[in-house]
């Protein structure tokens, strides 16, 4: 049986890619995330197909922000495909108003907290505060959890401390930027193995170009699963 804590991103060009490597892939993966970039290529379709035809598990990253009206009107919407997870930003109004639109729902809302393709100076360009960027993604989890988050994503590198937070307790922690070891980091500035992200205490991993690059994508998806179960995975939390 497939480990739904791999989530495996679809960052290909439209829905029938789509399909084609969730069919490559298999009984070898249950969990799959769709964004925005596959929003016009028929991400909500796919979403719908893979979950009520293929039974498996679907995590909407559309990263949503806008006044809480807005938001909550889209999230209710959203809900009506019978998603699993669904990504707003972290700001409180923003997961508060997410809440309200999921409100009836299974589907569990993750607030982004500081994506994981920035880095310092980044933060600087756009203005945030000073500050360590664990420290800053450890607040804004805080705040985000306190609105009703049911989770949050942040990178590998800041899942113990959240994972720590009193806030924390039976919340997900979801972390892109995980890269099998010896592959390429692409765009991604903190990241750590599956092994390392599993034993510091997230419940979802979530990769996407390693596999759907790789000439067997099911090969490198059993291969990052099994680096998750090694003993280097160990965690107290699961």
């Amino acid at each position: 049986m497939a480990d739904d804590r791999l989530i495996v991103a679809m960052d290909v060009p439209n829905a029938v890619a789509g399909l084609d490597l969730a069919d490559r892939l298999g009984d070898s993966v249950s969990f799959y995330k769709i964004g925005l970039g596959m929003l016009t290529g028929g991400g909500l379709a796919l979403a719908n197909e893979l979950k009520q035809e293929h039974g498996k598990r679907i995590f909407l990253d559309m990263k949503l922000f806008d006044i809480g009206a807005t938001v909550e009107s889209a999230v209710r919407g959203l809900a009506q495909f019978d998603l699993d997870f669904l990504t707003v930003h972290g700001d409180p109004h923003v997961v508060r108003a997410a809440k309200e639109g999921a409100a009836g729902s299974d589907m569990k809302i993750l607030a982004v907290t500081i994506l994981t393709s920035l880095d310092r100076q980044d933060l600087d360009d756009s203005l945030i505060k000073p500050g360590d960027i664990g420290d800053l993604v450890s607040e804004r989890a805080a705040r985000a959890f306190e609105a009703g988050a049911d989770g949050v994503i942040a990178s590998p590198h800041e899942a113990a401390t959240i994972r720590a937070l009193p806030e924390a307790k039976d919340r997900l922690i979801v972390t892109p930027g995980v890269r099998p070891a010896g592959a390429d980091l692409g765009d991604q500035k903190r990241v750590a193995t599956p092994a390392n992200a599993i034993a510091s205490g997230v419940d979802h991993i979530v990769v996407g170009r390693p596999i759907w690059t790789s000439p067997h994508p099911k090969v490198a998806a059993e291969a990052i699963l099994a680096e998750m179960h090694s003993p280097q995975a160990h965690s107290p939390n699961h």
